[in-house]
């Protein structure tokens, strides 16, 4: 399963409350995969063989997974295998044909499981984004005898599966495909120990309609032209969350000597131009820094807008949402912080959600360091300066006492992990991991530290207390001088307070970016204003993406302003922003929304016709939807409602029906219905709970 040199297996998992699986009871060895994509109906059919071991006697025999009720069960079967079983067995792909009960068509399966023991199972419900499978094995199995559990099912409307129409992509001609497992979902693309604590290695085999391209987040994979399918094997343990597939009219680029584009044709050009060669000198810096990248390849493959997140980290096969190609800086930070991933959250993983800033804020920490040895560190206090004002915001929005804001935080049974993801699991667990990283009086020597931490934990997955065990085992001089009790800061208090970080980097060596941002700013804010000043202080045509990104930012905290001051402000800016990227544009829109600016506002409508992405129309539509633009927002999405994903529709539509009349609200439904394919798929997208979610939804899923 590891490299050679790599841990002994870890103990069993500690309970994991979003999770329904029996994962302590059993070691997960390897699973298989066989898979076939159905994309006219909007479906999968796998095959799932688990290769396990029971790890003490059980008088219940019962093996328990996570599922979903869209996934649909047909067949689990036992199958004894000779111990050691082999990590990396044959996969033939075979279509048999189904039992008597099974429903048509075919579903896969594996022909060295065919004589398999059929099991009885049971589905129960366990919370609203999943399920249980039971499934009870044989009396005479005993603890550490290797055994497989075959399972065959169908999933459709799942909420780990994105299929995309061709009219949702950008060639729009062929149908699209990707998951996205990240927290919990994937336990609706497959059953499985769906919880970070538990890591296996995995193959599959995939079967796909002419002109898709199958990939996955595997160290290797081939194409059987004669067979028509795809052959993955990912040779290293990574948690379920990181198994990945996406399927289309992708083609190929080289960028790097281990590294390659994957994009629709007409943005190869494109995302070749952006990334040729710069991602070598990314992995070489973070190698420099935490030692060797042990996944083989880095590839990079850019989604459609209907990516329901920036960027995702799934291990070789970066997926990243095309939309960001044309923010060049925006691009780069996002890309470096799936790079740092390979280390934080990868190779080493948070054990429970409850503690993801063992991923995310070491993540951001190596991004970081990275973008300092790459770019100076002017450049990274620029982009620091602009997320920790993001982390204000957000803080002033959900108070000071929200238990959000800790580390550590408690999940509740029944509540979606993904419902954590905020700006504190990013930024504070950086001020936490950049305060550990100054108590050692030189970066350098914290690198080293942090290479020794991922030498020790490879493969597996930790809680905070390992880190900070390792990190005072490391600095014994720190140990001596009780530094984790250290009055204010104390290593406990950084974990459970609420509230901000306990501390903040000194980020003066960014003020040659920022000095100017402050100046122009304190400038359009101060009383009376001065235009003839304002106007002739500075050309933002020569600023960086981050510069204008922190001064727009900070006019929309201060909305709404002054109708002289917007009205001069969109006198001396609006033609110039038009022509900057859509980083840019998005906030400069959402200031003209929030001052209710209606000269400009026909720059809103063009903008809205003109994207698909969640990231950069949602924050439009709850602005809109918080003041008298609302019947602007309605007209607007009757308009352009075909061209949305139906995830994207539905939430758009629950946005645009809060607070209504209740006939007009089931106005809005019915007509929202109308327009939404019935085989859509289900996933649940929530409303925000408050005014304010654009921030959550532009700033904390820069990257996942």
């Amino acid at each position: 399963m590891a490299a050679s040199g790599s841990p002994s297996p870890p103990s069993p998992p500690s309970p994991d409350v979003a999770s329904a699986s029996s994962a302590a009871l059993f070691r997960l060895r390897h699973l298989r995969l066989g898979l076939e994509l159905r994309p006219e109906a909007r479906a999968l059919a796998g095959c799932l063989v688990l290769e396990l071991c029971a790890l003490r006697p059980d008088r219940r025999r019962a093996l328990v997974l996570d599922a979903h009720p869209a996934l649909r069960v047909a067949s689990v079967a036992f199958r004894a295998c000779p111990a050691p079983a082999s990590p990396r067995p044959a996969c033939p792909f075979a279509d048999v044909p189904p039992a008597p009960e099974a429903p048509p068509p075919p579903l896969p399966a594996f022909p060295d499981t065919a004589a398999a023991c059929p099991l009885v199972f049971r589905v129960d419900p366990f919370t609203d984004y999943g399920s249980s499978l039971t499934v009870f094995l044989p009396a005479s199995l005993e603890p550490h005898q290797p055994f497989q559990v075959v399972v065959r099912y169908t999933t459709t409307d799942a909420p780990a599966i994105w299929w995309l129409d061709p009219e949702l992509t950008y060639g729009i001609s062929k149908p699209f495909v990707f998951t996205q497992g990240h927290s919990v979902c994937n336990r609706s693309f497959f059953p499985c120990f769906d919880t970070p604590a538990v890591k296996c290695s995995y193959s599959a085999v995939v079967k796909a309609p002419a002109g898709m391209q199958v990939l996955m987040s595997a160290t290797q994979s081939t194409y059987k032209e004669q067979e028509g399918v795809y052959e993955f094997y990912m040779e290293y343990p990574v948690p379920a969350y990181l198994v990945a597939l996406v399927a289309g009219d992708l083609v190929p680029a080289d960028i790097g000597p281990r590294s390659r584009v994957w994009a629709e044709p007409c943005l190869l050009e494109m995302a070749i131009s952006k990334l040729s060669g710069r991602v070598e000198r990314w992995l070489s810096a973070a190698e420099s820094l935490y030692g060797p990248y042990i996944w083989g390849r880095y590839d990079i493959v850019f989604l459609p807008p209907s990516f329901p997140i920036v960027a995702m980290e799934n291990p070789c096969l970066t997926f990243i949402i095309s939309s960001i190609l044309e923010s060049d800086e925006f691009l780069i930070i996002d890309v470096i912080h799936e790079v740092a991933h390979s280390w934080f959250g990868n190779a080493v993983t948070n054990a429970t959600w409850e503690e993801m800033w063992l991923s995310e804020g070491l993540a951001t920490y190596a991004q970081r360091r990275i973008t300092t040895e790459t770019y100076g560190a002017a450049f990274t206090c620029l982009e620091t300066a602009f997320r920790l004002d993001a982390l204000h915001r957000q803080m002033k929005l959900l108070g000071e006492d929200n238990p959000v804001s800790k580390l550590q935080v408690k999940l509740e049974p029944g509540v979606n992990p993904s419902n954590l993801m905020n700006l504190f699991t990013y930024e504070k667990g950086y001020c936490f991991v950049y305060y550990l990283s100054q108590l050692c009086g030189d970066p350098a020597r914290f690198d080293a530290f942090l290479r020794a931490y991922i030498d020790k934990y490879k493969f597996t997955s930790v809680v905070a207390q390992d880190l900070l065990d390792s990190f005072l085992a490391f600095f014994p001089e720190l140990k001596e001088q009780c530094i984790d009790s250290k009055t204010g800061l104390e290593f406990e208090r950084w974990l459970n307070a609420t509230g901000p970080p306990l501390a903040e980097p000194d980020l003066s060596q960014g003020s040659s970016l920022t000095s100017p941002v402050e100046t122009l700013f304190g400038l359009w804010t101060t009383e009376p204003l001065d235009v003839a000043a304002a106007s002739s202080c500075v050309d933002i045509t020569k600023w960086q993406t981050f510069q204008t990104v922190l001064f727009l930012d900070r006019l929309l905290d201060g909305s709404p302003l002054p109708h002289e001051v917007i009205s001069k402000l969109s006198e001396c800016y609006s033609a110039q922003l038009d022509g900057m990227n859509a980083e840019i544009r998005i906030r400069w829109l959402q200031i003209i929304v929030r001052n209710d600016y209606y000269p400009d506002l026909h720059k809103v409508r063009l903008f809205l016709e003109n994207q698909m992405s969640r990231m950069y129309t949602i924050p439009l539509y709850e602005d809109l939807c918080t003041g008298p633009l609302k019947p602007f927002a309605l007209e607007v999405f009757y308009q352009t409602q075909n061209q949305l994903h139906p995830n994207l529709r539905k939430t758009i539509q629950q946005i645009l029906t809060q607070g209504l009349n209740p006939l007009l609200a089931i106005d809005t439904a019915v007509a929202a219905a109308a327009a939404t394919d019935a085989s859509a798929p289900g996933l649940e997208d929530k409303a925000p709970e408050a005014p304010g979610g654009a921030i959550s939804l532009r700033d904390v899923n820069v990257s996942a």
